[in-house]
C-alpha cells in the first residue's frame, strides 16, 4: 500500500433516507410504504473514493445523529474501520448505549469496509481474514398470510428458485387461534415441498406481544411436525429466563437477537444458553466491526451465526461478505419483493439453479447503487454520489 492510501481522510457523510416502498412488516402498528424505515450512507474521501452502508431504523433519527457522528471522524483515516467506529462509540456513550446512534455508526462502518476494499483492491471478506465459501443460500424472508393465500405467496418465490424460506409475524400467535397457526405453518410447508428448508418466525418484539412461555413451547412442538427449521422470536426479547427454559423444551432450535444491538448486550445471551442460533443485524449492531466480533463470540459458546438482514441491497452486500468470511455460516436473510434490495442496484441479485447466491470478490462489498433507480425512493440521491 502506498502513501498515497495510507493518507486517505474522510470528508464528508451523507444519511440518505428511504421511502415510497417500505415493506410490510406485520407489526401490530403497521408502517406504510412512506415511512422511511431504512437509510443508506455514503462516506465520501478526499481521494474520490466513496463507501456506502445501510441502517435499520427510521431515516428522520439517521439524519440527526449524522451531525454528531461525523464531527467526530471527518478528517479520520478512511481505511482504519474498526478504529474510527470504537471511536464513535467510546465518545457518544453517554448520549445513550444501543439505540439510533448505534444504529448510525452501523452504516458508517459499513461504509468504511466498503473504502478499505475498494482502496486495496479486495473484496470485504478477504479484508476479514479469509473465505471459506464463494456462495451462500439465501432464505427468502416473507410476511404471514392466511393459508390459502400463504400458499400462494410460497409458490411465487418457490418459482424464482428459492428453496429455503422463512414466514414470520402477520396474523400467526396474534389471534388467540392455534388451528389457524398451524394452517399457515401447513399451507408454508406443502407449498414449500419437503425438499425446502422452512423457518418460523412469531415476531414477538411486536408491541404487545401477547402470548408467554406455555404458548412458544406447544408452538415449537407443532412446528416439529412440518420439519421447521428453526422457531425466532418465540418470546419477548428482554424475557432471557425463559428463553433458556424454551430452548430445553424445544425440539426445534431457537433463534433470536434481532433487536440487541452492541456485543457487550450479546454476552449474556450466548454465555448462558438462551440461544441455538444467533441473529445480530449488521445494520443495526454497529457495523460489520462488531457484527464480526458477535459472530466469533457466538462460535465460542457453539451457538450458530445467522445475520439477521430485514434491510437494503447494502446490508445484504454485507451480510454476504460476512457469510464468506466464517467457517459455520449456513443462510443470509433475502426480503421477498423488496423494492429496496432488487430495485436499487444496477446489477439485481440472482439465484443459482441450486438456490444459491454467489457473493461478489470484487473490491470492497462488491455491489454498485444505480442512482437513476434510488431517485424513485428517496430526495437527492445525488448527495450519494461524488
Amino acid at each position: 500500500m502506498d502513501k498515497r492510501l495510507e493518507d486517505i481522510k474522510i470528508t464528508e457523510i451523507v444519511a440518505v433516507p428511504l421511502f415510497g416502498e417500505s415493506p410490510k412488516g406485520g407489526w401490530s402498528n403497521e408502517i406504510k410504504p412512506e415511512d422511511p424505515i431504512h437509510a443508506i450512507i455514503a462516506v465520501h474521501t478526499d481521494a474520490g473514493i466513496t463507501g456506502y452502508g445501510s441502517v435499520f431504523t427510521d431515516g428522520r433519527l439517521v439524519e440527526a445523529a449524522i451531525p454528531v457522528l461525523a464531527s467526530l471522524c471527518i478528517g479520520e483515516s478512511a481505511l482504519q474501520p474498526e478504529r474510527v467506529s470504537e471511536k464513535l462509540r467510546q465518545n457518544t456513550f453517554w448520549m445513550g448505549r444501543g439505540g439510533t446512534l448505534t444504529h448510525t455508526i452501523s452504516g458508517i462502518d459499513i461504509a468504511l469496509w466498503d473504502i478499505l476494499g475498494k482502496a486495496t483492491g479486495l473484496p470485504v471478506s478477504t479484508l476479514l481474514g479469509g473465505n471459506y465459501r464463494s456462495k451462500v443460500q439465501p432464505y427468502c424472508s416473507l410476511l404471514m398470510e392466511k393459508p390459502d393465500v400463504m400458499h400462494k405467496v410460497i409458490l411465487e418465490y418457490k418459482s424464482l428458485g428459492f428453496k429455503a424460506f422463512k414466514i414470520g409475524w402477520g396474523p400467526f400467535g396474534r389471534c388467540n387461534d392455534q388451528q389457524l397457526d398451524r394452517a399457515i405453518v401447513e399451507a408454508a410447508r406443502d407449498a414449500a415441498g419437503q425438499d425446502s428448508q422452512l423457518f418460523v418466525d412469531a415476531g414477538a418484539s411486536d408491541a404487545y406481544w401477547p402470548n408467554g412461555l406455555k404458548w412458544a413451547i406447544q408452538t415449537s412442538h407443532m412446528l416439529a411436525e412440518y420439519q421447521v427449521g428453526w422457531f425466532e422470536e418465540a418470546l419477548r426479547p428482554d424475557d432471557i429466563e425463559d428463553f433458556k427454559v424454551l430452548r430445553k423444551e424445544s425440539p426445534v432450535a431457537i433463534a433470536g437477537g434481532e433487536v440487541l444491538t452492541r456485543r457487550q448486550a450479546f454476552l449474556p445471551w450466548l454465555s448462558q444458553g438462551a440461544f441455538d442460533i444467533v441473529q445480530p443485524d449488521v445494520t443495526k449492531v454497529g457495523g460489520i466491526s462488531e457484527q464480526r466480533r458477535i459472530a466469533w463470540l457466538a462460535d465460542e459458546f457453539g451457538v450458530k451465526y445467522v445475520g439477521h438482514g430485514w434491510n437494503t441491497a447494502m446490508g445484504l452486500a454485507a451480510d454476504l461478505q460476512m457469510a464468506a468470511a466464517f467457517p459455520q455460516v449456513d443462510y443470509v436473510e433475502f426480503i421477498g419483493g423488496s423494492q429496496y434490495i432488487d430495485g436499487i442496484v444496477k446489477t439485481p441479485f440472482k439465484v443459482d439453479e441450486q438456490g444459491y447466491l454467489t457473493i461478489p470478490n470484487t473490491p470492497g462489498l462488491g455491489i454498485e447503487l444505480d442512482i437513476e433507480k434510488l431517485a424513485k425512493f428517496t430526495i437527492n440521491p445525488e448527495r450519494l454520489f461524488k
